[in-house]
């Protein structure tokens, strides 16, 4: 394991701290997904330092940024790019989007239709998109840190459950404790500027790090039953949950499982991964994969207390 590694991961989160307060979850979930390389979906009631988080850490890291203000008349050219016609020239050029960058800042992402979120969706899965008759490859790392108001419906479009099943994990952020928020109000605006502490290449060594991480085949069996349990019709799942889902987590669910328990035994300084680690971030990756049915709608069932007790069965 390298100390110095996690040593640089630490003070990024030390640092970030002394700006953003009472969001240390979200921090960590952010710097989770530039080591792990996954997009994260941010989810809160507005003011509670969502967008602030994701620019505070992206002046944290030597990468380019890129925010982009997600609104009902955004088109896919304004986020991915478009071919142009050089008249001089007599030929086409290609004029990049803002999605070419390596943390793409998706503000309000639901307030976008349906195409806008289709080309988003090529961009998050195969890390590429395609402009006119040609696919371009997007920069390393790229990750999309999006967020979204969970209460406020008018003028939105809902997610469609492919693109969530493509966010890494969804971080629902809480208000601050009374003395996070009090220190609130001794943030000084001029303290604002910060140097950056890790590159591109600081990342790729965190991310080999954490994959030297040793997972047990225990723990391998753990993560796919968990993620099993979630699955009507499997042996796994519990008969007393029928009703509640239509349809449970993907593959993609145990992979990020796998990446994400390694991450956190890492940040622990641990270099093996426990049941407890796994656990501690069920709630994040397996919440938003699971599909609740109308009547856990209705009756306001929150999911991830749901599939973590179905993770806890599992064990």
């Amino acid at each position: 394991m390298s100390k110095e590694t996690l040593g640089k991961l630490q003070h990024i989160l030390k640092e970030a701290r002394l700006m953003v307060y009472g969001q240390d979850d979200m921090l960590e979930a952010i710097l989770a997904a530039l080591v792990c390389e996954g997009h994260v979906l941010i989810e809160g009631m507005p003011g509670l330092g969502k967008t602030m988080s994701v620019s505070v850490m992206s002046q944290l890291c030597n990468l380019h940024f890129q925010r982009v203000q997600f609104t009902p008349d955004l088109l896919p050219s304004d986020l991915v790019g478009t071919m142009m016609y050089n008249q001089a020239k007599q030929e086409f050029t290609t004029k990049f989007g803002p999605i070419f960058a390596q943390i793409v800042l998706a503000d309000e992402i639901n307030r976008s239709p349906a195409k806008v979120q289709s080309a988003l969706l090529e961009a998050m899965a195969e890390k590429q998109v395609t402009i006119g008759d040609k696919t371009h490859r997007l920069p390393t790392p790229f990750v999309v840190l999006a967020t979204q108001n969970p209460i406020e419906q008018e003028g939105t479009y809902s997610l469609p459950e492919a693109q969530l099943d493509r966010f890494m994990m969804k971080v629902q952020v809480d208000y601050p404790s009374y003395e996070a928020e009090k220190s609130i109000l001794q943030l000084k605006h001029e303290h604002m500027r910060l140097e950056p502490v890790l590159g591109a290449t600081d990342l790729a060594a965190a991310k080999a790090a954490v994959e030297a991480v040793y997972a047990d085949d225990k723990i391998k069996d753990v993560i796919v039953r968990m993620v099993h349990a979630t699955r009507p019709g499997t042996p796994q799942f519990s008969k007393k949950r029928e009703g509640l889902v239509v349809a449970g987590a993907s593959p993609r669910a145990s992979i990020w499982l796998y990446k994400l328990a390694k991450f956190r035994a890492f940040m622990e300084g641990r270099d093996f991964v426990t049941p407890e680690h796994v656990l501690s971030v069920v709630p994040a990756v397996l919440g938003h994969r699971v599909i609740p049915s109308y009547e856990a709608v209705l009756d306001k069932v929150n999911m991830r207390q749901v599939v973590k007790e179905m993770a806890l069965s599992a064990l």
